[in-house]
């Protein structure tokens, strides 16, 4: 049986499920396809690893989607001010959201519940239609739509397809989209732990001799610590048992985060920095990790994501009031300018960042440190950056900046 749609999403994460909800909500018809739903959730269950810092421009686009009031409802963790320092010099930058007027800078939310908050936003629209759970098996491209073939045998015609299917993406690997692509030289070793401390509202990075370490607080008193090592070392880490691993943990942090309590959970993952050679063809589009990957240092990843969303939402929402095919490359490639440039430019800067604060000898620790120090003590600056990592600084999406979706 072929079903009919406007756009049909490959991928319902969180960047797939966002742009169905802002899609539908502006009168698209819109079909997803997921191959596994999230897990329901309980008050009681533990925090997840995979953790988000989820940026006042993301919020106001997840607010446009109608998911962000499900998000609340859920668990998220506010915070207010950043610090990051160089713990072998002199560099120290505090941010406080009060320096631009903003009542905080964003929230901590897990992955899960920012796609689980999306879902229920979707089950209230009548123009979201859910394959799940199944995969796309094949494509076939015309000039006037796009075929879908799904494992469960039935078939979706639509005018454009969207690529949102993570990282590994298979509609980047059917439409023949050359990736570039390379392995950072550490892992990221994450940790959730009860804390002496009560719930904080600061996320801090503190780069050291050995390796960039960060907090992410989270509900009551728990924190998100990741930890940048070699892959050797990490694996080292993780094959302790508990009572050790957290011995290891308060040698290596910081006095400023108190005692840690208990070990809730820990893991790992590979840092890529992936990057579509296009993120358009004729009727296929790609978003979110599909199109881009990036080092996790100011955590940005799920944020760049969202802003595609609202770019290409905007995009398609334009073509249709001018009369425009939405599966047609010029409008498509439209959206590619407004992201490509933005997207590489995040992925260079925490490339730079990465290969700054990486130990060294010589006058790089010194350099880092100046910088560090410039950016707390050049007002115009600081508040440059801050409102940069709020999400509303540079080329942002109308939608992202609070407007209305018309």
């Amino acid at each position: 049986m072929t079903q009919h749609a406007d756009i049909l999403i490959i991928g319902g994460g969180m960047v797939g499920m966002a742009l169905a909800c802002v899609l539908a909500k502006a009168g698209f018809e819109v079909h997803v396809v997921e191959e596994k739903p999230p897990t329901p959730f309980a008050p009681e269950q533990a925090l997840d690893l995979r953790v988000s810092a989820v940026s006042l421009a993301s919020e106001n686009l997840l607010d446009a989607a109608g998911a962000w009031m499900h998000v609340l409802n859920l668990r998220a963790t506010p915070f207010r001010r950043m610090r990051v320092w160089d713990a072998a010099g002199f560099g120290d930058t505090r941010f406080d959201s009060r320096e631009i007027g903003e009542p905080f800078l964003g929230h901590i939310v897990e992955n899960r519940l920012l796609q689980l908050a999306l879902w229920q936003a979707a089950a209230g629209l009548d123009d979201v239609h859910l394959h799940c759970p199944v995969h796309l098996e094949s494509l076939d491209i015309s000039s006037s739509h796009v075929r879908a073939r799904l494992s469960d045998g039935q078939t979706v015609q639509a005018r454009l397809l969207v690529g949102a299917d993570g990282a590994r993406s298979r509609v980047r690997e059917l439409a023949n989209i050359g990736l570039t692509s390379w392995d950072y030289d550490v892992e990221a070793l994450v940790a959730t732990v009860k804390t002496h401390a009560p719930q904080q509202d600061i996320t801090w990075q503190r780069f050291t001799p050995a390796g960039p370490q960060a907090l992410l607080p989270l509900p009551g008193q728990h924190a998100s610590l990741v930890w940048y090592q070699s892959p050797d070392e990490t694996a080292s880490l993780l094959a302790l048992d508990e009572v050790t691993f957290l011995a290891e943990l308060c040698r290596a942090f910081p006095s400023e985060l108190g005692k840690i309590e208990a070990l809730q959970g820990r893991g790992s993952f590979k840092l890529t920095r992936r990057h579509a050679q296009v993120y358009a063809k004729p009727r296929l589009v790609l978003a979110g990790d599909a199109a881009h990957t990036i080092h996790p240092l100011a955590g940005q990843g799920v944020n760049l994501g969202f802003m595609d969303v609202a770019a290409l939402a905007e995009t398609l929402i334009a073509a249709r009031v001018r009369n425009q095919d939405i599966g047609a490359l010029h409008v498509l490639q439209s959206y590619e300018r407004k992201r490509r440039g933005e997207n590489l430019l995040m992925q260079t800067g925490m490339d730079v960042f990465h290969h700054l604060f990486k130990p060294s000898r010589g006058s790089l620790p010194l350099l880092r440190s100046a910088a560090l120090a410039l950016a707390q003590n050049v007002p115009p600056l600081k508040r440059m950056l801050t409102r940069r990592a709020t999400g509303r600084e540079g080329d942002v999406p109308r939608i992202a900046r609070g407007g209305r979706l018309s």
